[in-house]
This record gives C-alpha cells, structure tokens and sequence, in this order.
C-alpha cells in the first residue's frame, strides 16, 4: 500500500478542528442560552468528533480484511453512529442542566461541515485507490 490510509489520515487531518469547533459551540451556547446550552453544544461537538474517530478506524480495520467487511462495518457504523448521537442525547436529556436544542443545533451543522470536509479530503480519488487488498499489505 502507498501512503497512509485514508481513514487514518481523515482523522489525522479532521482531529485538530475539533478543539476549537468545540470551544466556538460552548461560546455561541453560553452566549445565546447560558452555560447549560453552551456545555450541551460543546458536548454535541464532542460526540460528532469521536464518532468520526471511531468510524474512521474501524472502517481502517476493516480494509485490511476485505471489501465485504468494508461494506458491513460502513453500513452497521452508519447506523450505530446514529444511534450513539441518540442515546447521548437521551441521557444528557434526563439532567437538568442539559438543554437538547443546543446539543442539536451544534450536531447538525458539525456532521454537516465534516462530511464536507470528508468529501473534499477524498474528491478526485477513485474509490479502488482508496483500500489496499490482502496482498498489498503482505508487502
């Protein structure tokens, strides 16, 4: 295989903006809705951030079995990527202080921006070029 690979040098390219996109969600939530919302924001931040790192390294895992399992974990991390950002909010919902508006309305715009920013990081690659097989990797 040639280079890293691209789901670790996703995460290696996307992780450094995930600190400050985390400090301006609890900034624009405190300053619009207290220190509840703000915290709920940096919060929704923070669990985009990790979805992204988990996705992406298992999705490296699975590249280096086979396409099959490319797909599974694609499709299953789809879904369990959902369902996390759910159960997050289901819980944080149950304390006083949490406001689920604001942890929306970071989440929304956060999966947005780094699904474009996945999107542009990728453009121009053919989607073959992107995993290695079995036999590149005994190289």
């Amino acid at each position: 295989m040639r280079g890293p690979e691209p789901e670790r040098e996703i995460v290696r390219r996307a992780l450094p903006w995930g600190a400050p996109a985390l400090l301006l969600a609890l900034g624009l939530g405190v300053l619009l809705g207290g220190w509840g919302s703000g915290w709920s924001a940096a919060i929704g931040v923070a669990v985009v951030v990790l979805n992204l790192v988990a996705h992406a390294l298992s999705l490296a895992w699975a590249a280096r079995i086979s396409p099959t399992m490319v797909f599974a974990v694609g499709m299953g991390g789809f879904a369990l990527r959902l369902g996390t950002i759910l159960l997050v909010l289901v819980l944080l919902n149950r304390l006083p202080w949490f406001s689920a508006a604001a942890f929306v309305a970071a989440v929304v715009p956060a999966t947005l921006l780094l699904l474009v920013y996945e999107a542009k990081l990728l453009s121009g690659r053919m989607q073959v070029d992107l995993w290695a097989s079995a036999r590149d990797t005994q190289r």
